[in-house]
Parts: C-alpha cells; structure tokens; sequence
C-alpha cells in the first residue's frame, strides 16, 4: 500500500452552542498531526458521519468525560453518559456542537457506559444506535428517535430485541434496506457470547486459541421500523487473500471493535479496528453480508490506545473521520478529526499517517 503525501492538515474551526471547559485550554494546533481536532470545548471519540438530506455533515460521536475510574483493559474508565450531535456545512467548515442529544437518565433499561454510536434516517425520522450496559452490566444496543438529526432522542424502553456487545454501524444499501452491523471483543463481551448466549464467566479477551478463526462482526438485516431486527445476526466473516479465515492469534489483522460499512462503484466495504494493534484496516465484499476479503490499513496508529472511525462521500471526495488524544494526552479524553481518504484506480485506499514523521 502507499502512503498518504501532500496531505495538509486542516485546522478546522470550532463555533460552539456549549461549553464544557477543560479541553478549551488546549494550544491552537501541533503541525505533527496529520488533521487538527474538530473541537476542543468538550471531548469528543467514535466519531460516526452523515450527510443528510439538507446536505449538512452530522457527526454522532461518544461524549468522553473525566472520570477517576482506573484504566483497564476492558474500558471501565470510559464512563461516557450522554451524547451531542456536531454539525458543518463543510469540511473545514466552522463546527457546531449541538445540546444533549441522550441522556443515560432517559434510558429506562441503561445503567452506565454509553459508548459509540451511529445513527440512521428514514422518512423524516431520525434514529440513533447507542450501546450501553444494562442494570446487569451486560452491554446492549439501543435505540432512540427525533424529528430533529441532533435530537432531542426519546429512547425505546427496552433494548433491540437480540442485540448484544457494542458499536452499532447502520448501513442504508442502494435498494433502500437497512442492516446493522455490530460487536467488539474484550470490554466489548463478544467473546462471551460465543456459545449463543452470555456467559458471565466467558474470556476476558477472545476464544482463547490462536489457530482457530477469529470472532467477528455480526450483521443483522433490519426491519421497516429501524428498531428490531428482521433476522437473527449472524457473522460477518472476514477471510484472507487465500480465501481462509482471519485467525484469532492474527492481531494486524483480525477484527477487534469499530465496524463501518460503505458501498463504492459496486463494491461493499467493510472497515474496522483492530484494537491491540491500533490499526484501521478494510475487507471487501459483493454483498452486504460478506464475505469480506482483507485488503489493507485505511490509517497507521494514532497517538492514544483507541481506534475508531466512519467515512463519508461529500462534495466529490471522500473524508475518514476519527480520533486521538492530541489535546489531553490521555486515553479515555479523546478528540474527533478528519482527514481526506484517496482510492487508488483498482478501488485499494491509501494509507494514511496520522502522525507526521520527524
């Protein structure tokens, strides 16, 4: 794969409805990234990209607070408890960061932990996907709706039926049908649903045998209504260019947390992080259901232990966004970002370098 050159970075404007204080102390900008941050009044990470019918750019991001929970490798001190919705005409374009879009409190089923979400719309009704965990401290996905894209979200009272572990992606295919894709392994407890249903006493981690395939995504197709799904998931399976499935113990590569899916010149793309290993990579598929076949790193690690990501066409090119800790230089106080992704002629996309060499 070739690496990204000549890339600027952009230093995007914050225009802010709120503040939150804390990030806003933050110096202007550092020239060794590759993309400045969207906005530094409040810490934004899992940053997941529309463009709406009003042409606008919508990002629904996780909402990163301070928290004196210490860190572990299941993510307890991401205590995240609400969300707010950013706006741009444009990239580059001045920022809005919108009101509480959802709050925890307002989640009848919810107890803590509201990580990344994605959101959807349908004639006029828009639909934000949220994890949390429940009261039992099993993670779900939930669902909430508004008239409005950046909310207020009455919430459902109950879970989607089914639904388990975390990061929904709600991808809309060119036929007009919905599918949610979903899960993440370590924090995220894909792992201990492996046999079907969960299992307190499951794997910390993974399945435990590095020769076996790895656990993956699931994808569900969606019904009319956006809030339950019209079949029992099922994995989305990610194989190697000798048509093998990707291995447990194949870190660089297998599936981790973060799936994004997208659809170019006919061809479905299925993106994700691979956590431990810190990289953005991509697989590609003729169907939404896969299989995928690994292609590739879309991003080279950022500064801070966590990936996550959405990518987006607008204005004719097409944008990645995503996040580091550039302002706090801490793990769980992230901020969003955006940088342009270049497609090579064969559809393979160009790697990029969020930090700039010395």
């Amino acid at each position: 794969m070739m690496m990204a050159t000549g890339i600027s970075a952009l230093a995007l404007t914050a225009c802010q409805t709120a503040t939150t204080g804390g990030a806003a102390a933050a110096s202007a900008s550092d020239g060794k990234y590759l993309s400045q941050p969207l906005v530094r009044d409040i810490y934004t990470a899992d940053p997941s990209a529309h463009v709406w019918a009003d042409g606008r750019i919508y990002i629904y991001p996780s909402h990163d607070i301070e928290t004196d929970i210490p860190e572990d490798d299941l993510g307890s001190h991401f205590a995240m408890r609400d969300y707010r919705v950013l706006s741009m005409d444009t990239v580059g374009g001045p920022v809005t960061v919108h009101g509480v879009a959802l709050d925890i409190k307002d989640v009848p089923w919810a107890g803590q932990q509201m990580w990344a979400p994605d959101a959807a719309s349908k004639d006029g009704t828009y639909f934000l996907y949220f994890p949390a965990k429940d009261k039992q401290g099993v993670f779900r996905i939930g669902v909430a709706t508004s008239k409005s894209p950046t909310g207020p979200f009455k919430a459902e009272p109950q879970p989607i039926p089914g639904s388990f572990s975390m990061d929904p992606n709600v991808f809309k295919d060119s036929d007009g049908q919905y599918y949610m894709y979903f899960g993440g392994i370590w924090g995220g407890q894909l792992q201990k649903w492996a046999k079907g249903s969960y299992d307190p006493n499951g794997s910390a981690t993974d399945l435990g045998d590095n020769a076996a395939p790895a656990l993956t995504a699931k994808i569900a197709r969606m019904n009319p209504d956006l809030k339950t799904f019209a079949e029992a998931p099922r994995d989305v399976v990610i194989l190697d260019q000798a048509g093998k499935p990707i291995l447990t113990g194949d870190h660089d590569r297998r599936f981790f947390e973060g799936s994004w899916t997208f659809r170019k010149d006919g061809k479905y793309y299925f993106t994700y992080s691979t956590g431990d290993t810190h990289y953005l990579v991509y697989a590609t598929g003729d169907n939404p259901y896969g299989p995928f076949t690994y292609q590739g790193r879309i991003m080279e690690p950022v500064q801070g232990w966590t990936t996550h990501h959405s990518i987006i066409e607008t204005g004719g090119k097409w944008y990645l966004f995503y996040h580091d800790t550039q302002i706090s230089g801490k793990t769980h106080l992230r901020n969003v970002k955006v940088a342009e992704l270049t497609f090579e002629p064969d559809g393979s996309i160009r790697t990029l370098q969020p930090i700039r060499p010395e």
